[in-house]
């Protein structure tokens, strides 16, 4: 047995020292200090940092979207009302400089539901309120070009009843959108058809795949419901994490299933959950979640704002504070090029985006 390099046992060592770190706690790779950190607060002033999404290494070129970049959106307008923010923030995760993508116009309220398609395409949940307190109607889906220029808005009170978060399954041409709304605890699966070249994306199916979730409005989180979202391509399950019920579920079949309710099976729900909010996998196939705090709060006000990691089989693996105090965590993404992996979390109470780089 030889080898390139001379030494036959050098790949194997590598191979199993790289085995070993996907293995081991993702979060334990993560310091007391951000490797960088992104002020979210735009020009105008809009603060409460929701949805966190990678630019695609491979998105296509000539726009304003740059491969690796971070975006962020913001809930809330410069006076700290809820429901009002208009603005999603694009992040360079190794300088923290940071650019406005989009700014709309009224009170939008820009949402966890945030999610960039190879193409240039950028898709972004809405849930208005015209006085930070009241929800004003279902919101809406936005979905802009590579510009941050809006091309379509999809609307739908059954369908589409406070898009809160979703995540994406991207095959080329098709893209699966998993959203989930807090407005009537849902989850719905949109179809869409999205050119390679073009200025615009067709809806071709929209279908509730999932129901049943605890939904409800509150006077601190303006409203709580099913949140998060990951899919698992490998086994088309996609997990929610539902605030209401603190609790982890799994949909099976979710990329080609018919109409149907339930909220899936229960996954994870323990003492370490307080009101799960965002949801991704880390790349040694755990799943990550951001802890609001609205449910299952700390009593002693020691376990506030921390993410949570666990396996898909429910087992507990690890947590990090991202803020001492409660509230503070809420949208996370993770990205990985080649050995490289980056890691962003939003902190709602600095306004800011702390992101971890390292390699694998």
């Amino acid at each position: 047995m030889s080898s390139a390099n001379g030494n036959g046992s050098a790949p194997c060592l590598e191979a199993l020292e790289a085995r070993r770190l996907l293995s081991a706690s993702f979060l334990s790779h993560l310091s007391a200090t951000p490797t960088v950190t992104g002020n979210t607060v735009p020009s105008n002033g809009d603060v409460n940092p929701y949805g966190v999404a990678f630019v695609p290494q491979n998105v296509a070129k000539g726009g304003k979207l740059h491969a690796g970049d971070v975006l962020v959106s913001n809930f809330n307008n410069s006076s700290n009302l809820q429901g009002t923010g208009t603005t999603i923030v694009e992040i360079n995760p190794k300088t923290g400089a940071q650019s406005v993508f989009f700014q709309g116009k009224g009170e939008l309220g820009l949402t966890t539901a945030l999610g960039v398609l190879p193409q240039g395409f950028v898709l972004v949940g809405n849930v208005p309120t015209p006085d930070g307190q009241n929800v004003d109607g279902p919101g809406s889906l936005l979905i802009l070009d590579k510009n941050g220029h809006i091309v379509k808005t999809l609307k739908s009170a059954k369908l589409l009843d406070g898009p809160w978060d979703l995540t994406i399954d991207d095959d080329g041409p098709i893209a699966k959108v998993f959203v989930s709304n807090v407005l009537d605890g849902t989850v719905t699966r949109l179809d869409l058809a999205v050119p390679s070249k073009g200025d615009d994306v067709d809806l071709l199916s929209a279908t509730r795949i999932a129901s049943g979730y605890t939904f409800r409005t509150d006077p601190a989180a303006l409203v709580v419901g099913p949140t998060g979202l990951a899919f698992d391509e490998k086994t088309d399950k996609l997990y929610v994490a539902s605030t209401g019920d603190n609790a982890i579920y799994a949909i099976a079949n979710a990329e080609n299933s018919g109409p149907h309710g339930g909220t899936g099976k229960l996954i994870f729900s323990n003492q370490h959950l307080r009101g799960p909010l965002a949801l991704a996998f880390a790349p040694n196939g755990d799943l990550l979640t951001a802890n609001g705090d609205a449910v299952n709060a700390d009593p002693n006000n020691l376990q506030n704002s921390e993410i949570v990691e666990f396996t898909t089989t429910g087992k507990f693996v690890n947590e990090f504070q991202i803020a001492s105090d409660p509230g503070g965590a809420f949208g996370l993404a993770v990205q990985t090029n080649g050995d490289d992996v980056t890691f962003a979390a939003v902190n709602d109470i600095t306004n800011q985006l702390d992101i971890w780089k390292f390699d694998i």
